[in-house]
């Protein structure tokens, strides 16, 4: 039993480590909203989302205040817009605004699920919805959109990852004004999880239930502390260490995201265990594998310190929670972590290196910003390396990145706020574009046959 009690020892996280709750995120399944038009069903979502997060803000500060953990993020997430859709896909855009409209007047941050999963194949409709993307995008405020496009079981849609690479680019040009921001909202996903609370890539999925409470706990600061005090541990000990700091961060999490769901009359999800770090200094994922031993992130060792960084985050939130789902880890956003910052700036840290990081953390290539003028096969050719890491390693892998529209190497681009800042990162010159246009689908790998 879960009490009060159970949190005290994280004051001093909340106070000095910046220990928060990152998120607390409402899954809504807005299958129920279908209708014979597309208006109609834009005002079926709009009033269903509306109802079921009414109090989501309120009870967030009212937990935040009781518990005194600070709750950062109060989010929602919905059905894969595109299965709402089928039926006018070119009218798709009046559930974005619907959703958008939605976002604001609950006052919460993001509103993730203009979704659709093309991972084996893509009807027409879908090709029409994704292609609203970036209008969608760049004429609203708190949506955020999301493909997938691969799995381990199916392989990957190459038809999919082409689009993609064309919609990153549309979105980035609509949206130059305000440094390419559209793509920060923008995830192409290769096995995407149906309970992930983070955004950009959070929908829900047509597995869960009718309304969920998923809450995303975050705290790297704190488990950097925690390596501070104990400076000549070795690696066997660290990771012990970590693991054990994982477990308060998670049991800490587990009694909000409880008692949260309790409130809202929601069913209780996962707690999505995952460092995720922000611009703040002492709240960095870059900064606790320095802390290891490195000199600097991106030199050589830093894979196979993020590898076991990851692997006792999850051990220590296992044992904390039978609920431990999303994506669970450590993220490594190059915009979103002043280590990666600083890095990045300093030529120490390329997007070769962050790739290889990719195959032991959670996600994938995250918040990387490449010169607007990089071709869309040449986003393509790295959807598609970072959606082959996802499918032969059974894992979940997104890319989300910022071809920075009139930017090049060594410029910066400046989102504010939780999604910071970035330099823009060269990428090979090399041409791609013959194998991107060549199309079809890459074949699931062997290990993917286990019926």
């Amino acid at each position: 039993m879960f009490t009060k009690k159970d949190v005290l020892e994280t004051i001093a996280m909340v106070e000095e480590e910046h220990l928060d709750i990152r998120t607390i995120t409402m899954g809504i399944s807005l299958l129920s909203c279908i209708r014979d038009s597309a208006e109609e069903t834009a005002l079926s979502v709009y009033n269903l989302v509306c109802r079921k997060a009414e109090n989501i803000v309120k009870t967030a500060s009212d937990l935040s205040r009781e518990y005194g953990i600070p709750i950062v993020n109060k989010r929602v997430s919905v059905t894969p817009v595109s299965l709402l859709t089928a039926s006018f896909p070119e009218k798709a855009p009046l559930i974005g605004k619907a959703l958008d409209d939605a976002a604001c007047t609950l006052g919460i941050d993001f509103l993730g699920g203009y979704s659709a999963l093309v991972h084996k194949g893509m009807a027409e409709y879908e090709r029409i919805f994704i292609n609203t993307i970036p209008e969608v995008l760049a004429s609203t405020k708190r949506l955020c959109a999301s493909v997938n496009v691969g799995s381990t079981k199916s392989g990957i849609n190459m038809e999919a990852v082409k689009l993609m690479g064309e919609i990153f680019k549309r979105v980035a040009e609509l949206t130059k004004e305000e440094d390419s921001l559209g793509a920060a909202k923008l995830v192409a996903f290769c096995n995407a999880v149906e309970d992930n609370p983070f955004m950009a890539g959070a929908f829900h999925g047509v597995g869960e239930a009718d309304t969920v409470i998923n809450v995303g706990v975050s705290g790297p600061g704190v488990v950097k502390h925690a390596l501070e005090q104990n400076p000549y541990a070795d690696l066997t000990e660290a990771a012990e260490i970590i693991k054990r700091t994982a477990f308060k961060i998670t049991r800490a999490g587990q009694l909000v995201a409880k008692e949260a769901a309790k409130r809202l009359q929601a069913q209780f999800g996962i707690v999505d265990l995952s460092l995720a770090p922000t611009p703040a200094v002492g709240d960095s994922v870059a900064a606790i594998l320095e802390e290891l031993g490195l000199e600097v992130v991106g030199g050589h060792g830093t894979t196979v310190a993020l590898a076991m960084l990851n692997d006792a985050v999850k051990k220590g939130g296992i044992m904390a929670s039978s609920r431990v789902g999303g994506l669970s880890g450590a993220f490594i956003p190059v915009s979103e972590d002043i280590g990666m910052i600083r890095a990045a700036e300093a030529g120490k840290i390329s997007l070769d290196k962050l790739e290889a990081m990719t195959s032991v953390c959670s996600v994938g290539l995250d918040m990387i910003a490449v010169p607007g003028d990089t071709p869309a096969t040449t986003i393509s050719a790295i959807l598609a390396d970072e959606a082959a890491i996802g499918m032969i390693n059974n894992k979940t892998t997104a890319v989300r990145i910022i071809p920075a529209i009139g930017k090049k190497v060594g410029d910066q681009v400046n989102f504010g706020g939780l999604l910071g800042r970035a330099p823009v990162m060269p990428v090979h010159n090399s041409d791609s574009s013959r194998f991107i246009l060549r199309g079809g689908n890459i074949p699931a790998p062997i290990h993917s046959f286990k019926n």
